[in-house]
This record gives structure tokens, sequence and C-alpha cells, in this order.
């Protein structure tokens, strides 16, 4: 133990070592609300509650969709148990500029810029670089939860225009 250098890998995370999800009982949760199914950050888009049996509690019946990656998972859980549910942040950003390696230009409302999302898979990535192509001003709106953030949808920015 003679070598007293600090490891840099120590430090890595920025975070406050606040939570991101806070407990919510069971039948307390609503569809459309968001819940932690499988460890991963959920939009509940169906639940049912089944009756009390023989031996005690009502059960939850949740499906929820990840919001990043959309696959389906679902969890039963007694309606009288806590869940875990994540924290989500909804942020529209003004797109300025798509760089060559796919990753978007994106600024806030205060003028601060950021260059570490990546342009969407699928129809919305296309949607967003035909609209970009054309010269219309876009606003793309990003989800953040549990240490995860991509872009969920674009609107047309209508404030800008003259």
């Amino acid at each position: 133990m003679a070598d007293t250098q600090l490891d840099d890998t120590q430090f890595e995370t920025g975070d406050s070592g606040a939570s991101q999800t806070y407990p919510m009982q069971c039948s307390a949760l609503r569809k459309n609300g968001f819940v932690m199914l499988k460890s991963r950050p959920c939009k509940i888009v169906d639940m049912s509650t089944s009756k009390t049996g023989k031996h005690g509690h009502a059960k939850v019946h949740l499906v929820g969709i990840d919001i990043f990656s959309s696959k389906k998972y679902e969890d039963i859980c007694p309606s009288t148990h806590n869940m875990d549910v994540p924290f989500v942040k909804r942020e529209d950003y003004q797109l300025t500029d798509i760089s060559d390696d796919g990753y978007l230009t994106l600024m806030s409302d205060n003028g601060d810029l950021r260059e570490d999302l990546k342009v969407p898979d699928g129809e919305l990535g296309e949607q967003l670089r035909s609209d970009f192509d054309s010269g219309k001003d876009l606003l793309c709106t990003v989800l953040k939860s549990c240490g995860e953030e991509c872009v969920i949808a674009l609107k047309t920015n209508t404030a800008l225009e003259k």
C-alpha cells in the first residue's frame, strides 16, 4: 500500500447521489403513468386488478412499454406493495444541426448547446432528417430517465416564424 495515488475511475460520475426512482403503492399507479418493470423505465399501457383471494392481497397486473426501447414488459404485484416509479424529465430543444456521424446539435431555451444525442432510429429519425434537410425549424423533445436520454418526438418550431 505504498502507492497512494488515487485511481481516476473512482470518480467517473458527476451524479449527486439522488435516487432515480421513488416508491409508490401499486394500487396508486395509473394508466399512462410511469413505473419500473424488470429494472427498466416503462409507460403503463394497461393495468388490471384481480380480487382478493382466499389468502390475501388483491393483485395488480401491469403492462408497460419501455420508454427508450419500446419493448413490452409485464409484472404482477400485490396492490399494497410499493413499486419503483422513475423520475422522468421531458425537455424541448431547438435542432440546429445534424453532424455527418449522426449526432444532433441541440440548443436549450437558455442557449446552451449539446451534441451528445444521436439521430433516433426508425421512422422518427428518417422524418427528422428529411424535415431538417428541407429547411424546417424543428424542436426535438428529449426524454431523460434513469441515466438515459433519447429524442422521442419532434415538432415544427412555430415560435420563430416571421
